[in-house]
Formats: C-alpha cells, sequence, structure tokens
C-alpha cells in the first residue's frame, strides 16, 4: 500500500498558519513539536490535516531568502491545492465568515461545483464540492 502523506506549503510563521487552517479552514491540528533543521537549528514540525482526511499539509516555516521568496507562489499563480468537501453551500459560507478571501464565485464544472480561495500566504485553492443538479 502507497499513499501521500504530507505536502508541505510553506508559511511566513507558524501561528498565524495554524489559526487559518484550524480555525478559518475548519482543519485539525495533528501535531505542533519541536524538531532541528538537518543543521541544528531549533524549528516546528506541524501538521494540519482536514477532517476525515488521510493525506496532511506539513506547515513549514520558510527558511531563507529562496524560501521567503516562495511564500504565497509556491504553484507560480495557479491553483495547486484542491479542497474536496461534502457540503460545499456550508463549507463556501463558513469560510466567508472566517475572512477567507475567494477570488472567484461559486461556479459549476463536470467535476463539480468549484470556488477558488487563497490561503494565509497567498497560494490559490479550489473549493470543491459536488455538483447537486445532477
Amino acid at each position: 500500500m502507497s499513499f501521500l502523506e504530507l505536502v508541505a506549503l510553506i508559511v511566513d510563521d507558524y501561528d498565524p498558519a495554524i489559526e487559518f487552517f484550524v480555525g478559518a479552514l475548519g482543519f485539525t491540528l495533528v501535531e505542533d513539536s519541536l524538531a532541528h533543521t538537518n543543521d541544528g537549528r531549533a524549528k516546528r514540525w506541524v501538521v494540519v490535516r482536514p477532517p476525515g482526511a488521510q493525506t496532511a499539509i506539513l506547515l513549514a516555516r520558510a527558511d531563507g531568502p529562496r524560501q521567503a521568496a516562495a511564500v504565497g507562489d509556491q504553484f507560480a499563480g495557479r491553483v495547486g491545492l484542491f479542497l474536496r468537501v461534502d457540503d460545499f453551500d456550508a463549507a463556501h459560507a463558513r469560510m466567508v465568515a472566517a475572512g477567507v478571501e475567494f477570488v472567484s464565485p461559486p461556479r459549476s464544472e463536470p467535476y463539480g461545483r468549484v470556488a477558488v480561495f487563497r490561503d494565509i500566504a497567498g497560494n490559490r485553492w479550489d473549493l470543491l464540492g459536488p455538483d447537486l443538479r445532477r
């Protein structure tokens, strides 16, 4: 058996990122522990996961100018992450109420309902849900 366990997302700082993913998106904080970089500097190992999901996100604080430049642009301006939900309207309304920035209104596509939003760093995501017209 194989599966994708973690995807790293570079962020400016841990605590605001945790607040966004847990508070605004409703993810679960799976782990927040002290760790060390390869050269011995302190860092944190911070993992968040959507409820019921197997794959999680490692929130990695930018380390150095090259990584700092990638914050918010990990996918070169395109949608790079896709959050699938069972109840699109409820998730969308909750996220809007929490201040999540949507850059497109909800629309229907062959693969379901979709609306593009930005995470705390500025990366673009698709919020995806079933198309109830089918």
